[in-house]
């Protein structure tokens, strides 16, 4: 016979059959998680002020704490578009977006080659032209501001726009290059080997294999030089005038000596703002895809 032991009762489980178990979150990650969401409020906090004001007649929005119940209006945005005035913001939006969007697609067609160069088939001493490209954002752009004036001044270059998106262009340059090299350093080597050996070259490999996986990267590359050229005001302010005047150069003409109208400067701002905001909400994901590639290995 077989002798039957005692092994006493039987654990029960925490979970019944098909109930799935719940994990519970640890305390930090909750503490962090309303950490960010704070922080982000902060963030927020001023930018919902600045919309509110802006559609706040300028004696409610002078008012100190602001008002929050106070009356509603379109004045603001009406005197930006020149009800009053008959000034019109639409030339130098529009000169902001033939700078930004020409100088972006020119920096994309120069450092795609130049970091295809220092990463995928890397030149000799690699390393020491990304210094040279990131010695370049050592200066500060004030120290340059005065040779280059002299030379647009000689040039006859003033007030000029293929000029300010050349400049545009020099200054964003060294940023998509060490932007688009730590993207094109991730794509495989097995897949230009392959493309090699059917037969594809260089300009075939760049359109049909490296440009589809590094998209996200491109996407990110081009979304920050927009919005560096979009907000450039210290070059605008000094090199143009009335002819070139971007929009945050025509922002600036809102504070005068008459005093600052917080109304119309905060719908000045949000319109100025949009394009911007635009972009980033339509390429949110490329742009976090972008800037989070080779961030896990």
């Amino acid at each position: 016979m077989t002798a039957i032991t005692d092994v006493g009762p039987i654990p029960a489980t925490r979970t019944t059959a098909g109930t799935p178990r719940r994990d519970r979150r640890p305390r930090g990650t909750v503490l962090l998680g309303v950490l960010a969401w704070l922080v982000g409020l902060l963030f927020l906090v001023p930018v919902a002020w600045m919309v509110l004001t802006s559609f706040h007649s300028e004696a409610d929005a002078a008012t100190n704490p602001p008002s929050l119940t106070a009356p509603l209006t379109l004045q603001g945005y009406k005197e930006f578009f020149g009800a009053s005035s008959g000034a019109s913001p639409w030339p130098a939006l529009a000169n902001s977006l033939s700078a930004s969007v020409g100088s972006t697609v020119l920096v994309l067609v120069l450092a795609i080659p130049a970091a295809y160069a220092l990463s995928i088939r890397p030149v000799r001493k690699w390393t020491d032209v990304m210094f040279f490209f990131l010695s370049t954002k050592m200066l500060p752009a004030v120290a340059g501001l005065l040779p280059i004036y002299l030379f647009a001044q000689f040039a006859g270059l003033l007030d000029n726009l293929w000029w300010l998106g050349l400049l545009y262009t020099v200054m964003n340059l060294p940023i998509a290059v060490w932007m688009m090299r730590s993207f094109l350093a991730e794509v495989p080597s097995e897949m230009l080997e392959a493309a090699s050996m059917d037969g594809a070259g260089l300009v075939r490999s760049l359109r049909e294999i490296i440009m589809p996986v590094v998209a996200p990267g491109i996407a990110a590359t081009a979304l920050i030089c927009f919005i560096f050229s979009w907000n450039e005001l210290l070059f605008a302010r000094v090199l143009t005038a009335t002819v070139a005047q971007t929009a945050p150069v025509y922002l600036t003409g809102f504070v005068t000596s008459q005093g600052l109208f917080l109304a119309k400067v905060c719908a000045a701002s949000l319109v100025v703002s949009l394009p911007v905001l635009i972009a980033g909400f339509a390429a949110q994901d490329k742009l976090v895809q972008g800037l989070s590639m080779g961030a896990v290995k």
